[in-house]
């Protein structure tokens, strides 16, 4: 190896006196091939090529790690190729010596490296992304799926979470009312990839047709649409990040409640938190960006947007309609009248003529029946009350065992009447107090409805079971004119 003096005549000579190879070679004693070698300054003097040689652990392998990884390009992303896996497959299948470690490598080596992407800005109002999650939850005592519904503006950071029982047109609509309702106004874009429930031909940039109902919903807020390229999914990366950020905080724990109004309580009190935060390199916390941002936000609509699926039909001899597969409860004095059945995500809701007649949960099981309490029957059950005991409506609405036992005796069918009567008291009293009343009043030994109005103190006088009798008294019998009646006597 020659040095920098070495180099540099070698250099002089050929490039500014323009001597050839040979007598540089003969004048500095070196060889032709070293004048060869450094004379157009291909390579400087102490320069190495990296080793090309092959690794004895791994060198084997190669070929088959690459064919798998080549695999994985049009495999599922969820299922491709870890480098466990590898590492794995590599022991069992080809008796691989070496440690997990260097599969690592490889496989980091190997696998295509990520794209570059470009950094984006965005104005006050001008867009904002919209995506699903999944995360499970407790509903009721039992565990559930839920679907977060995220969005998330792109100049603030503010962040919408809310959660549904499953990502369905209504859920998918009733996200958006939230949301914009929680902002306070709609950004003049939305942001999503090819959501079904939007989408109804095309992706991307080739949209073709969306769904009425979301049609409807732009058109009330006034925001247009613009779809990412499929399987880009970086390009709505704000609220990506917005779904895991949601998973490992707002729902760590698992939140526990009665019904999924109180599960959305939860997510929209740390949406509210979340306004605290301040994102790396923005000039104040996410609230005060979003004060900022509200200023260029669409106005919202006078009317709030009614997600919720309506359908039209007839009330049944039992008193029911359907809607989405199921049976719920409309009233039994409108048989054979048009009612309006509303579905929101949670509820479905019962009209006729603008007025509200039942509320139910809404329920995602095919061909089941769902009353929704006694209260809408009893006007029937009064009539016929000897049908109480079997009546689907009060055997769905799980009375306690008690009551039962105290308005029937062992001995014989009566007691259905007493039954329908206390189902009437608990309208008016609730069945927490009835239910207590007819505890105390088992515990006394006492039966008829009359005693448990006296426990509730709906009696008006004592003694006197019914309203009726109030005012009334009764002189005392003189068992002595039973006497003079019996030998022929006339009344005294």
């Amino acid at each position: 190896m020659i040095g920098v003096d070495e180099y540099d005549r070698i250099r002089y000579l050929f490039a500014v006196e323009g001597m050839s190879r040979r007598e540089i070679a003969r004048r500095l004693g070196v060889s032709r091939n070293t004048v060869k070698k450094y004379c157009r300054g291909e390579c400087l003097p102490g320069e190495r090529k990296p080793a090309q040689r092959e690794c004895k652990i791994t060198g084997p392998i190669r070929d088959v790690v690459s064919e798998w990884l080549r695999e994985d390009e049009s495999a599922p992303k969820k299922q491709r190729h870890t480098a466990r896996r590898v590492y794995d497959r590599l022991r069992k299948e080809y008796g691989f010596p070496g440690g997990q470690s260097t599969i690592r490598r490889l496989v980091r080596e190997m696998r295509p490296k990520e794209k570059a992407y470009i950094p984006l800005e965005f104005d006050p109002g001008e867009a904002a992304q919209v995506d699903w999650g999944e995360a499970t939850v407790i509903v009721a005592g039992e565990k559930r799926k839920a679907h977060i519904f995220c969005m998330r503006l792109c100049y603030s950071g503010a962040a919408f979470v809310t959660a549904f029982p499953n990502e369905r047109t209504e859920a998918f609509l009733e996200g958006h009312k939230q949301a914009f309702e929680f902002f306070g106004g709609v950004t003049r874009r939305l942001i999503y990839d090819n959501l079904r429930t939007a989408v109804k031909k095309g992706w991307g940039r080739h949209v073709i047709e969306e769904r009425p109902r979301f049609k409807l919903l732009k058109a009330h807020y006034a925001f247009r649409a613009d779809y990412c390229n499929p399987g880009e999914a970086h390009e709505k990366g704000l609220v990506e990040g917005l779904v895991g950020l949601a998973r490992r905080n707002a729902l760590v724990p698992m939140p526990r409640a009665e019904n999924w109004e109180e599960i959305q309580s939860i997510l929209l009190e740390r949406c509210f938190e979340y306004l605290g935060h301040r994102i790396p390199g923005r000039d104040g916390t996410v609230g005060e960006m979003l004060r900022e941002e509200r200023a260029s936000l669409v106005s919202l609509p006078l009317k709030p947007f009614d997600p919720a699926e309506e359908v039209e039909r007839e009330v049944r001899p039992d008193g029911m309609v359907s809607f989405d597969c199921n049976w719920y409860c409309a009233s039994p004095d409108l048989v054979g009248q048009v009612v309006t059945v509303k579905g929101s995500p949670t509820k479905v809701r019962v009209f006729h003529r603008g007025q509200e007649l039942a509320v139910h949960e809404r329920r995602y099981t095919e061909g089941k029946r769902y009353y929704g309490g006694c209260a809408p029957y009893l006007k029937i059950l009064e009539t016929h009350p000897r049908a109480v005991r079997n009546a689907a409506p009060v055997r769905q609405a799980g009375l306690p065992r008690e009551l039962f036992a105290y308005c029937y005796r062992s001995d014989g069918p009566e007691g259905g009447s007493d039954l329908v009567a206390i189902l009437r008291l608990m309208e008016a009293n609730g069945c927490e107090a009835v239910n207590r009343a007819v505890h105390d009043a088992l515990l006394a030994g006492e039966r008829g409805v009359g005693s448990i109005r006296a426990r509730l103190g709906e009696t008006t006088e004592a003694g006197s079971d019914s309203p009726a009798l109030c005012g009334f008294s009764v002189k005392d019998v003189n068992l002595g004119d039973y006497d003079l009646l019996l030998k022929g006597g006339g009344a005294a």
